[in-house]
C-alpha cells in the first residue's frame, strides 16, 4: 500500500482482517493530517491502533519479510516502492496517496493486482482496478475512463466545507504543540509554518494536524477542525474510508477467486 494516511489505514485494517499481510509504504505528500485515524505515526515509532488492530515501524526488506509472515501487526514503513519490490513478488499493490494533481504512475506489472484509489487512475492506462474516493462517489469501481478529478470542493462535515481546513500559504517547517482531540476556537493559534502563526479557522474538535517538525511544501492541509462538537470523530474509520475499504477488498477477493477478472463492486461509468 502506498500511503500512510487515514484511507490507507482503512484499507489496511479490512484486508489485515481479511487475513492479508499488509505493509504501508510512506510518501511526504500530501501530508497526514488525520493522524489519530492512521498508522502514520507508527514511522515515528509511537504506538498506534486503528480500530485495535495495531501496527508497528519496519526499517528493512528482512524486518518486512518475516513480519508478513509471522507479525499480527501491520507494517509501516519509510521503505519506498523500488526497496520493496526487491523483498518479494507483490500480490496486491494499492496506491492509497490520493496524489490529487500530481501524475499517477503506471502499476500494471509491478505486481498480480494493481489498484488505484482516487483522481488519475485509470483500468486501461495506468492500473487493473480503479476506484472513486470523492464524497458521494466513494467505493465506486470505474470500468472505463477516469476517476474524477480534483474539483477543490471539500465535503461538509457539520455544515463546513472548505473553511474547516487551514492550509500552508508557503513551504517551511511546522511546529505545534497541539494534540489531535483538543477543543480550539476561532483565532486559537495551533502552530507555526516557518515561524508565522497558522490560527484555527473555526470553532471546534481539532481533527487532524500535520506531525510536529515537519517539512511541508506549499498550498497542503496543515489542520482540521471538526465543528460537530460531541459529535465530533478524529479516531477510528469514518464512514468514508469504511466505504473505500470495503470497495478494495471486494476487488481484492474478487481478483483471488477469479484471476484476471475484476471485482463484482458498483460501478460508475466515468
Amino acid at each position: 500500500m502506498l500511503g500512510t494516511s487515514e484511507i490507507a489505514s482503512a484499507v489496511a485494517v479490512h484486508l489485515h482482517r481479511a487475513r492479508y499481510g499488509v505493509v504501508l509504504s510512506h510518501d511526504p505528500y500530501p501530508p497526514v493530517i488525520r493522524r489519530k485515524m492512521a498508522f502514520h505515526d507508527a514511522l515515528f515509532g509511537d504506538a498506534v491502533a486503528v480500530n485495535g488492530i495495531p501496527g508497528e515501524r519496519a526499517d528493512d526488506g528482512v524486518q518486512v519479510f518475516k513480519a508478513l509472515r509471522h507479525s499480527d501487526r501491520i507494517q509501516v514503513t519509510w521503505l519506498a516502492l523500488p526497496d520493496l519490490l526487491t523483498v518479494g513478488a507483490i500480490d496486491v499493490l494499492i496506491d492509497a496517496r490520493l496524489q490529487k494533481h500530481r501524475v499517477t504512475p503506471d502499476l500494471r506489472r509491478l505486481a498480480r493486482l494493481a489498484i488505484g484509489l482516487g483522481p488519475g487512475f485509470s483500468s486501461s492506462a495506468n492500473c487493473d482496478v480503479a476506484i472513486e474516493t470523492r464524497p458521494g462517489r466513494s467505493g465506486l469501481l470505474v470500468r472505463e475512463g477516469w476517476t474524477d478529478a480534483a474539483d477543490g470542493v471539500a465535503s461538509p462535515l457539520g455544515g463546513a466545507g472548505a473553511e474547516r481546513f487551514s492550509y500552508s500559504q508557503g513551504k517551511g517547517r511546522w511546529h505545534t504543540a497541539v494534540e489531535i482531540g483538543s477543543r480550539v476556537f476561532k483565532g486559537f493559534v495551533l502552530g507555526h509554518l516557518a515561524g508565522a502563526p497558522v490560527r484555527a479557522p473555526c470553532d471546534g474538535i481539532l481533527r487532524g494536524i500535520v506531525r510536529d517538525g515537519s517539512e511541508v511544501p506549499a498550498g497542503v492541509k496543515l489542520l482540521e477542525i471538526d465543528p460537530r462538537g460531541r459529535h465530533a470523530q478524529w479516531t477510528g474509520i469514518d464512514d468514508r474510508g469504511r466505504t473505500i475499504a470495503k470497495a478494495v477488498l471486494s476487488a481484492v477477493e474478487s481478483s483471488t477467486r477469479r484471476p484476471g477478472v475484476a471485482a463484482a463492486a458498483p460501478t460508475y461509468p466515468a
